[in-house]
């Protein structure tokens, strides 16, 4: 384990203050040029990362990506094997599930929408998607703006997907979009009328119709015109249902005591929890967003804005102690993987992380290593100023 590490700031100044010493010593001595602003970090800044990716190993994660950047300069770690049957060691190009990470994906695709005109953001959703009001039957009005917040209310249709049969049969059946606003449709939906912040994926399989309504095209695809062609990210797709690429990383559960392999089920086909990325193009999609080369300056201060919350228009939101800013991005959490995902609102200095869970039994909510990873990736960012 590492010992007693200074924080960037004080270590900074007390290199200063050895300097001014010198300086007044030394009396007309040139004094040597200043660092550059933006160096390697030294080591104590990702210890923590380290620790914790050995941790995970012994505790039989079968792998620990991470790719940090600051302005040029990149610290990298690739630590594990894709599978726990063949074991051939990771790259860090290696693709992984990325979960909630798809979130601003779908946003951005949406906001593009309202970009050209042809959706208005506190508009009711079915305006349009149609059926929206016929499947979810809600309580009163509900805008697309709700839905890109997480204040519209709607219940999350996992836990009825999940428990609707068999485990295992459950992983091996696609469900479409419409099937899964169902689910959802089967539980209570209280209205109240300040909604607060409330995290279900309903809200964003219910934006992911809306824009196969508006584009003419499943969603998956318009994400692809929209973000992943553009921005050359080559090792991000979707789930289609054939083999499984080579290089994809390999998830686990564990069901009824038995090892399960949960790297290309049917469940996620075309759908939002199937999205596939690497840490690298995660990295490039954030810069690329909050740099406004996807959206217009004044939409991208939309998603920035969030007051009462830390999450707006599909995006979350951390402290950036470095410039008393924010970090935005995602976390990611699919059944076997997690991912964490978080950039400077310059677009300069981030991280990806994405790990392959240690197996164990289903988790149906968050899982316990998604906020572990999301605050050492904070630390990171906060103390490589």
């Amino acid at each position: 384990m590492p010992g007693l590490r200074l924080p960037g700031s004080l270590l900074r100044c007390a290199a200063a203050a050895v300097a001014a010493m010198l300086a007044v010593a030394l009396g007309g001595c040139t004094p040597a040029p200043e660092p550059p602003d933006h160096q390697t970090p030294p080591s104590w800044i990702y210890a923590d990362l380290l620790d914790f990716s050995q941790t995970m190993r012994e505790e039989g994660a079968p792998a620990v990506l991470v790719q940090a950047k600051n302005n040029s300069v990149e610290w990298t770690h690739a630590e594990g094997i894709r599978t726990l049957e063949e074991r051939q060691p990771v790259q860090l190009s290696d693709p992984v599930h990325m979960g909630g990470l798809t979130t601003s994906m779908i946003a951005v695709s949406v906001l593009k929408l309202a970009e050209e005109g042809k959706l208005e953001l506190d508009a009711p959703v079915q305006s349009y998607f149609p059926d929206f009001v016929r499947i979810m039957k809600p309580p009163g009005p509900v805008t697309v703006r709700q839905l890109l917040d997480q204040e519209s209310g709607i219940p999350d249709y996992s836990g009825e997907l999940w428990t609707s049969a068999p485990l295992r049969q459950v992983f091996d059946t696609p469900f479409t979009l419409r099937d899964r606003l169902a689910f959802a449709a089967r539980l209570p939906w209280e209205y109240r009328l300040a909604q607060p912040f409330e995290p279900s994926g309903s809200n964003f399989v219910a934006l992911a119709l809306v824009i196969e309504q508006l584009r003419g095209h499943p969603f998956a695809e318009v994400l692809r015109s929209d973000i992943i062609e553009p921005l050359g990210l080559t090792g991000t797709f979707i789930t289609n249902g054939g083999p499984p690429k080579e290089d994809l990383l390999h998830g686990y559960l564990t069901v009824e005591d038995k090892r399960f392999d949960v790297a290309n089920p049917r469940v996620y086909i075309d759908a939002p929890g199937g999205m596939v990325s690497t840490v690298r193009d995660a990295n490039t999609y954030y810069s690329a967003l909050l740099q406004g080369k996807l959206l217009k300056p004044s939409t991208l201060a939309q998603m920035k804005e969030a007051v009462y919350s830390d999450f707006k228009l599909g995006m979350s939101r951390w402290n950036d102690t470095c410039t008393n800013d924010f970090y935005y991005g995602n976390i990611g959490d699919v059944q076997g993987y997690g991912m964490v995902s978080m950039t400077s609102a310059d677009g300069k200095r981030q991280i990806s992380m994405a790990m392959t869970y240690p197996p164990s039994p289903f988790v149906a909510f968050l899982h316990p290593l998604v906020p572990e990873m999301a605050d050492l990736a904070q630390q990171l960012l906060n103390d490589w100023c």
